[in-house]
């Protein structure tokens, strides 16, 4: 079985073939996220970045936001009002003419980072802040941590998103992911944390044994495992 993954990021949309185990067996594929962004225009965009890749038999979407049987309920980074209720897995099944499974990006980058074992929770640093849970290797459901109050009566997403990373600068935005961790550590008590996306480079100080940086490739591969029982 061929599937064809694509990652929407809030700057970026990406896309590769893989096979069963989730390895690429095409090019990564990546275009600018359209800005601003309806439905439509989302998915023409992701038309015209799949259209090189070629003879695949599923379909796996990375959405960043809370998505449900394949409808969007929010999209923090492209317009909730705009994409509410939109049924983007019916959207591009219609256009690419192959089943489609969508899910939340941080979820989907999650399933191919866990290792089955324990309380594994993924966070992703980028435009805005992500969040998955897995308790021995099966998703939890989507919880959007990322808009629950974190601080100086903020959210997870205002303190540590891409705006915010520019405004405060370097050194206090890595105070801040310390800060989340120890958060999530309490709120969770996982076994191991998983932090991928854009900005999980610019981490500068010491990770616990237990919390390792992830890349983004695996926000791609994560589709593999979408179309596994």
């Amino acid at each position: 079985m061929r599937i064809l993954a694509i990652d929407v990021g809030g700057t970026g949309l990406k896309a590769a073939i893989l096979n069963a185990e989730g390895e690429l067996v095409s090019d990564r594929l990546r275009v600018e996220t359209p800005h601003p962004c309806t439905p439509e225009i989302l998915v023409n965009s992701l038309y015209g970045l799949v259209s090189p890749l070629e003879n695949f038999d599923r379909i796996s979407v990375g959405f960043p936001g809370v998505i449900r049987h394949g409808k969007i309920i929010t999209a923090p980074n492209l317009g909730t009002a705009r994409f509410r209720n939109f049924d983007l897995a019916a959207a591009l099944e219609q256009r690419l003419g192959k089943p489609v499974r969508a899910l939340n990006d941080a979820d989907m980058q999650g399933l191919a980072a866990a290792q089955g074992k324990g309380v594994e929770m993924v966070i992703t640093l980028g435009t805005g802040f992500g969040s998955a849970i897995f308790v021995d290797g099966r998703i939890g459901p989507h919880l959007e941590l990322s808009h629950h109050p974190f601080r100086k009566g903020e959210t997870y997403d205002q303190q540590l998103g891409n705006l915010a990373f520019k405004s405060a600068g370097k050194k206090n935005w890595n105070r801040r992911v310390r800060l989340a961790i120890e958060n999530l550590r309490s709120l969770t008590n996982f076994d191991r944390l998983y932090i991928g996306g854009g900005n999980a480079k610019r981490i500068s100080f010491k990770l616990d044994p237990d919390v390792q940086i992830i890349g983004n490739e695996l926000g791609v591969k994560g589709g593999a495992w979408l179309w596994r029982d």
